[in-house]
């Protein structure tokens, strides 16, 4: 039925609750259109003769009272009389409160009989009773009936006793019965709701009202900030109506609450046993709010606390799940609000140590220390500091700053305040850079213990391994350094040197000379002073190119403590992992200093990564390239959880392994899949950058983008030249480029950087970047210097783990082999190359010395048109000179060396038994089967 709207007056003749009603306009209930056009459209079943009912439910504040007198209104405009009671938690234990509301207004005035109230009680029960029922029975004799009762939870007993008499005697009579009732409310003891309704009645819930509806209650325009206003009320009326006055600009909904509603609730919860308190503790706890943890802030035993849960759930009050938090953020807001702060910031910081003790994460413990102000908690430091990292790192700086602030309220040690300060200028230097600066210095100037602030500082230099983040850990390092220079050599090397490597990490120039302090190495005595030297000696070697073996046992020296932070450096680690890949037992050393139980500095870095990327560069080094892609895997996933692949030096590092990983594997899509996701321009600023570029021109060339991936070698190769690292090991980018520029037919280039890796191996002494250099510059020379070369390549490489650049190397010559027309010889080298690049795993070098080992021996098959068993290769070349060819002319058709034609022509000469070129037509002519 359509909805009856009264824009006319109400007529005087229409009692409602028993006297003449002004003439006003029904109130207008924004978002309520659907609620009241089921309650008009039972009109026309009373109106027909017929008893109708229903029932309004709703939470707290959800409208149910305006909608009844809504409805009541309209229902006096159809024609009823009208009669509505309210029930009220102060009158709930009268009898026959709401009862006689209804009989007063039912009761025609003038009438000579007693007074409902006069037979109420147990005296007169039944003729109280019936009498009730003649009340309503005669006022439908003067026209239809419209009974409201509003908050029928709170009637009393007597009066649900007289609506449930009536219940079996009006279904014949136009009565229109509407109850509300508040959601959840446990039922009273004698009478349910149903037996109060009358007939089968109509459930309507009233739920929470739309975003338009929000919108006019607030008088804002539909949009983020009303539909946020929605959300955070539940679209709830009563408090909408009292969020507006706090609705500010630029406050947030989802932060406002009202003291008054939080007076209220508290007050509406008093009903129910231990309910306050739970209400309390979950204000508190937020989204903590557990059973247990609801039960020990609010001090209730667990059983007395599951009841009033119970209760609040079914009132929905709180969340119906194993996590019972209040279901809207303006009731906890409001109920946080109405709560003296002193009781605020000590149950904060109860429920703090409740989570703390239950193992729950920092950032969720911190969370409750940052609202327990004034409140003495030095346990919390660590927590704080903790979820300050995680937030700076997670890019919510201003979030970490706060925690960080409320760290130094506590009664701080020097040492800890100066920790405090560093991490605060990192969290306030990407918000204020002034700032920060500020901090650093006070951090300088609460310097005490000189250990402790060295040992700070190294930390921060750990922790801040990039971009702009590097250079305030450096400028940090560098002032406490100048603080502890006094203390002298011993005391200031270890940060010194940490220092260094954080410079040299972080610019991509060459870094600065390590050799300014050499004139304090002679007095250093300290065993962590003596390693940092040994560090700074094994880097100067690297750089330099200039001794294997000296570097090696620099960086052996370095490991002779059980202190891995050196080797957590990422620059450090970069390289050192570079240098002792083909050390084994270096190798395994380095994995035991790094494997230490504490996180690492850098937040990024997962526990037990540097051990485990240390062991996968290994494994990659010696050609188990499935084993090494697992480690890089299994690795980068963890890399990726932390939102570390694409900033973290140390992700960057492990990336780049893994594409050069897949290359060899011949699986060019997961590394093309994988280099689409890095980010080229952020990881710029990295060392490890130059890794990046490296992997990528390998792909590309891999794949057929050889001018692309040329570039990038060359880019890689600038990269190290103005960084000032001559250590060939590091990437083999000029091996590649050479087999790039002779792909591109560009040999002059080749043979030049294949003479300049040659050079620099040579220097540097190391098997594996000697034999590759051997092996490219047997790709560019010619005949038997190309055959020496690759030969010694061989001899290096066997002495050396690196079997992936063994199997190439012997490709190579049983190419070279099989073209000079040596297949017996290319046949063997090629089955070694097959099978150790198998071993291997790579697939692509694999396909390839199989296919050159079919052809060495399919050369060695004779022609089937001679008698004399030339194979097809002597056939062929011995035909051409026959026509007259000179042997470099045939050498060029054929792209061979002219030394490989006169060994073929040498081989048709004997078997077809004559001298030389001159009888070469005539014995080819014999030879010819059937001529």
């Amino acid at each position: 039925m359509k909805v009856l709207t009264v824009d006319t007056e109400v007529n005087s003749e229409h009692p409602v609750s028993g006297a003449s009603v002004p003439k006003r306009p029904a109130p207008r209930l924004p978002g309520r259109e659907p609620e009241l056009s089921r309650l008009t459209s039972l009109f026309p079943v009373a109106l027909d003769g017929t008893a109708a009912s229903a029932v309004l439910v709703g939470e707290f504040g959800m409208g149910k009272s305006a909608t009844l007198h809504t409805a009541a209104a309209l229902a006096a405009d159809a024609g009823f009389t009208v009669a509505v009671a309210t029930g009220s938690r102060l009158e709930s234990h009268l009898p026959g409160g709401l009862a006689r509301q209804l009989a007063d207004a039912l009761d025609e005035p003038g009438a000579p009989r007693p007074s409902f109230a006069e037979q109420c009680g147990p005296a007169g029960e039944s003729e109280a009773l019936e009498h009730f029922f003649r009340l309503v029975r005669d006022a439908t004799e003067r026209g239809p009936l419209f009974l409201g009762i509003d908050n029928v939870h709170l009637a009393d007993a007597w009066s649900m006793r007289c609506l449930a008499y009536i219940r079996h005697r009006v279904l014949d009579l136009p009565v229109l019965i509407i109850l509300t009732s508040l959601t959840g409310h446990p039922p009273h003891r004698e009478v349910a709701l149903l037996e109060m309704a009358g007939c089968t009645p109509a459930t309507i819930t009233l739920n929470g009202l739309g975003d338009a509806a929000a919108a006019e209650i607030l008088g804002l325009a539909p949009g983020e900030l009303a539909t946020a206003c929605r959300e955070a009320t539940g679209g709830n009326p009563y408090l909408l109506n009292a969020l507006r006055p706090r609705l500010l600009p630029g406050a947030d909904p989802h932060e406002l609450g009202s003291s008054l509603i939080g007076q209220v609730l508290h007050t509406r919860m008093q009903e129910f046993p231990d309910a306050p308190a739970i209400l309390h503790a979950a204000a508190i706890l937020g989204e903590d709010a557990g059973f247990d943890l609801l039960a020990q802030l609010a001090g209730v035993d667990e059983l007395d606390a599951l009841q009033a849960i119970d209760t609040m759930v079914r009132l929905h009050l709180l969340h119906n799940s194993s996590r019972p938090t209040l279901t809207l953020p303006f009731v906890r807001n409001s109920v946080l609000k109405d709560m003296p702060q002193t009781t605020r910031a000590v149950n904060h910081a109860r429920a703090a140590k409740l989570l703390s003790e239950t193992g729950a994460a920092a950032e969720r413990v911190a969370a409750h220390l940052l609202e327990a102000t004034s409140i003495r908690i030095p346990w919390g430091v660590d927590v704080l500091r903790l979820s300050a990292r995680n937030a700076v790192f997670s890019g919510r700086p201003d979030l970490g700053a706060r925690y960080l602030r409320r760290a130094l309220e506590e009664r701080l040690t020097s040492g800890r305040r100066v920790a405090v300060l560093l991490q605060l200028a990192h969290a306030e230097f990407q918000l204020d850079p002034p700032a920060a600066a500020q901090r650093v210095r006070e951090a300088v100037d609460t310097v005490g213990n000189r250990d402790t602030a060295a040992f700070i500082a190294s930390a921060m230099l750990l922790s801040l391994c990039g971009g702009q983040d590097a250079r305030l850990a450096i400028s940090a390092a560098g002032q406490i350094a100048a603080r502890l220079d006094a203390g002298g050599p011993d005391a200031v090397w270890p940060l010194l040197c940490m220092t260094y490597l954080a410079e040299a990490g972080s610019r991509l120039g060459p870094p600065p000379e390590f050799r300014d302090f050499e004139e304090q190495w002679a007095p250093l005595t300290d065993p962590a002073a003596q390693r940092s030297r040994s560090a700074l000696l094994a880097l100067d070697a690297v750089r330099s190119g200039a001794s294997s073996p000296d570097a090696v046992a620099h960086f052996a020296d370095a490991m002779t403590g059980d202190d891995g932070e050196l080797f957590e450096q990422h620059y450090f680690f970069t390289l050192a992992t570079a240098v002792l890949a083909d050390e084994p037992a270096h190798v395994d050393r380095l994995c035991r200093v790094l494997d230490v139980e504490r996180e690492p500095w850098d937040v990024h870095v997962p526990h037990g990564a540097l051990p485990t990327l240390a062991r996968g560069i290994a494994l990659q080094a010696s050609g188990d390239l499935q084993r090494a892609s697992v480690h890089f895997e299994s690795l980068l996933r963890r890399f990726d959880e932390r939102g570390g692949t694409t900033t973290c030096p140390v992700g960057v590092l492990c990336a780049a392994k893994l594409v050069e990983c897949w290359v060899d594997l011949g699986r060019f899509e997961a590394a093309t899949s994988l280099l689409d996701r890095m980010d080229f321009v952020a990881s710029q600023g990295l060392f490890t950058h130059t890794y990046l570029l490296y992997a990528r021109g390998r792909l590309r060339v891999a794949t057929g983008y050889t001018r692309f991936g040329f570039e990038d070698l060359l880019s890689c190769g600038r990269r190290l030249a103005h960084h000032g690292m001559r250590f060939p090991g590091f990437v083999p980018w000029r091996a590649h480029a050479a087999r790039a520029a002779l792909a591109l037919g560009q040999a002059d280039d080749a043979a030049r950087l294949a003479e300049e890796d040659m050079t620099a191996s040579t220097r540097w002494g190391a098997a594996r970047p000697l034999g590759t250099a051997l092996t490219t510059l047997g790709l560019v020379r010619e005949d038997d210097e190309a055959e020496r070369a690759l030969n010694k390549a061989i001899t290096t490489l066997r002495s050396s783990p690196a079997r992936l650049q063994l199997a190439t190397a012997l490709t190579e010559l049983g190419t070279l082999q099989a073209r000079h027309g040596q297949s017996e010889k290319a046949i063997e080298t090629l089955r070694q190359a097959v099978e150790l690049s198998e071993h291997c795993g790579a697939r692509p070098l694999a396909r390839r010395a199989a296919e050159e080992l079919r052809s060495a021996r399919r050369a060695l098959t004779p022609a089937k048109d001679n008698e004399h068993g030339l194979t097809r290769q002597e056939n062929r070349i011995a035909v051409m000179a026959a026509q007259g060819l000179t042997n470099r002319e045939i050498a060029t058709a054929l792209h061979l060396t002219r030394r490989t034609v006169e060994l073929h022509l040498s081989g048709a000469y004997r078997k077809l038994g004559i001298p030389g070129r001159a009888e070469l037509g005539g014995a080819l002519a014999k030879s010819q089967r059937g001529g």
